[in-house]
């Protein structure tokens, strides 16, 4: 495998913007070292200054902490196949990298090529650590599209004035729903829109008449987002670095953990006009959320010659959907196909051997003795699968089921089926209250409100095969499923008073976590992990760890 590095643009260098390149190469196999540097910077956006966790210049495999945070890094979407101690969530498959230590991951990247991610993964630290993690075809294979001129990542994230660790925090204590944030970003700037951050504006520039592949990431914390161009249509052919049917739009939905390629052709000649490119949030819950929208601009190069300055052109601006419109959620979902093409099949499990029934939503928890909380009739919110809200442990799960030390870390009696049926698109049950656990082993429910969910599934990708709203019908939806060419991803929204059927082969061993992309609720406990199973053959079992994994 030969790996190369994009040096990180310098107006993105504060927010731990490398780009990892992979060239895989079927031949050499070439295994070769990074580093990270996990230290703090002054930045300042919004006239706002505070430090923020990063890396350095370097960009390496181990990752080394100069922080007071512990730390963990999960490369999202990565197969990890075997090697299940290089996934990064902390507490899951690691404990994490306390301050002055480090930790090498370890990995191969097998069968697998398009636009992932990394990012911090413990507490709310990925809210400034995050990256591209871009996969190129092997060596004399081509894009099953027009090669573009040239590849631009566009990350999204989101901005908040005070530190993120703080705003979780304070919500723990009081029970009650975090801070927002101030700004949603692109490449880790705010735009024009913002309060003093005209200068802090990403910039695109481009050709006339050329062809750019457009790497789309969504890294905000909170809220999945409408993009769009103004004046230009772009075409979809990858998601979550699966190929797919292409098609066009005009505007597009992310949730956050998902990454989408999209090829935009600009106009054949110059067009004597700059344009506005903008993402603001897809809204379904009753909380508050940042309303606001985060602008870069597309702007041509100039001729030569050109004796006029863009300063002095029209700005066109998108029109996007409404910040509730499900219905052109729903129907930009329904047009992701699977490529599904000899090259590129898609595996459709036809056979399933078990069948699992999650709901996910949102509960409460009572509040502790003599405090008063600020959840619903005082209680603190919570989140829960199938009514039961995950409780981080204190030893890293992985390494408690592979030396086979599992007591008084978590119970292997998570149940695949709710516990309590109730209507759960209807009205709401009297008691919200979730069940605290550990337990190891996807329908919306609305107790508090039904609500998007973006589920991530670490380890696999999955077939998304149906979705729909209301309740799931075990005997009338299963007909309608699509085993042809339904899409493969990693990370899926769940409708808001909806549901999602999917199907995976479990055939990588070791414990995976399964969570709401949403940072809060996975901080109230809409999280889970899956206990897969060694198999009989070497090449089916579990690698052991190595000798640096990090200490609890």
């Amino acid at each position: 495998m030969g790996v190369s590095l994009l040096p990180s643009p310098a107006f993105l260098v504060f927010f731990s913007f490398f780009t990892f390149c992979l060239l895989v190469d079927p031949v050499l196999g070439i295994t070769r070292h990074y580093k990270f540097d996990v230290k703090l910077h002054n930045v300042t956006r919004l006239c706002h200054t505070r430090s923020i966790i990063s890396e350095g210049d370097q960009l390496l495999i181990k990752v080394v902490n100069h922080v007071h945070n512990n730390v963990s890094i999960h490369w999202h979407g990565i197969r990890q196949l075997r090697s299940g101690w290089a996934d990064g969530p902390a507490y899951v498959t690691q404990c994490p990298i306390q301050t002055g230590q480090s930790y090498v991951y370890n990995f191969t990247i097998v069968g697998q090529r398009g636009t992932l991610f990394w990012h911090a993964h413990i507490s709310w630290l990925r809210a400034t650590l995050y990256g591209p993690f871009v996969i190129l075809p092997k060596r004399g294979v081509p894009y099953p599209f027009a090669k573009p001129y040239k590849e631009v990542p566009i990350v999204f994230g989101e901005w908040f004035n005070a530190d993120p660790e703080a705003v979780i925090s304070q919500a723990f204590q009081t029970g009650g729903g975090p801070n927002i944030s101030d700004a949603y970003t692109i490449n880790g700037l705010p735009g024009p829109l913002y309060n003093c951050s005209a200068k802090d504006t990403f910039k695109l520039k481009v050709k006339p008449g050329k062809t750019y592949l457009l790497l789309l990431i969504n890294a905000a914390l909170n809220d999945e987002l409408f993009f769009n161009i103004a004046n230009h249509t772009l075409t979809a052919v990858d998601v979550d670095a699966i190929y797919v049917k292409p098609f066009e739009t005009e505007t597009l939905l992310i949730t956050p953990g998902q990454t989408t390629n999209v090829i935009l052709k600009t106009k054949p000649s110059y067009p004597n006009a700059t344009f506005f490119m903008t993402a603001r949030p897809y809204v379904t819950g009753q909380g508050t959320f940042d309303n606001s929208t985060v602008a870069g601009i597309l702007e041509y190069e100039s001729p030569p010659n050109s004796l006029h300055s863009s300063k002095m052109f029209p700005l066109f601006k998108p029109i996007l959907p409404a910040l509730n419109d499900t219905s052109f959620a729903t129907n930009f979902a329904s047009r992701l196909r699977s490529l599904a093409s000899a090259q590129y099949p898609a595996n459709v499990p036809q056979k399933v051997d078990k069948h699992f029934f999650f709901t996910v939503g949102l509960g409460t928890s009572p509040c502790q003795h003599n405090q008063t909380c600020q959840g619903p009739n005082g209680t603190k919110f919570a989140a829960s699968v199938n009514n039961i809200s995950f409780t981080m442990p204190t030893t890293a799960l992985l390494q408690a089921h592979f030396f086979g030390q599992s007591n008084g870390v978590y119970t292997p009696d998570f149940p695949g089926t709710p516990t309590i049926p109730f209507n759960y698109t209807g009205t709401p049950p009297d008691n919200t209250v979730v069940i605290n656990g550990t337990k190891l082993v996807m329908q919306d429910t609305n107790i508090l409100g039904a609500e998007s969910h973006p589920l991530h599934l670490h380890g696999f990708n999955f077939f998304v095969v149906g979705q729909g709203f209301g309740n799931f019908d075990p005997n009338k939806d299963p007909a309608k499923f699509n085993l042809i060419d339904p899409i493969e991803r990693n990370t899926v929204g769940v409708p808001s008073g909806g549901w999602v059927a999917i199907r995976f082969l479990a055939d990588n061993p070791g414990v995976w976590f399964m969570h709401c992309h949403l940072e809060v609720h996975t901080s109230w406990g809409l999280k889970m992990a899956w206990i897969v199973l060694d198999g009989e053959l070497p090449t089916q079992k579990l690698l052991p760890p190595p000798a640096d994994l990090p200490k609890c």
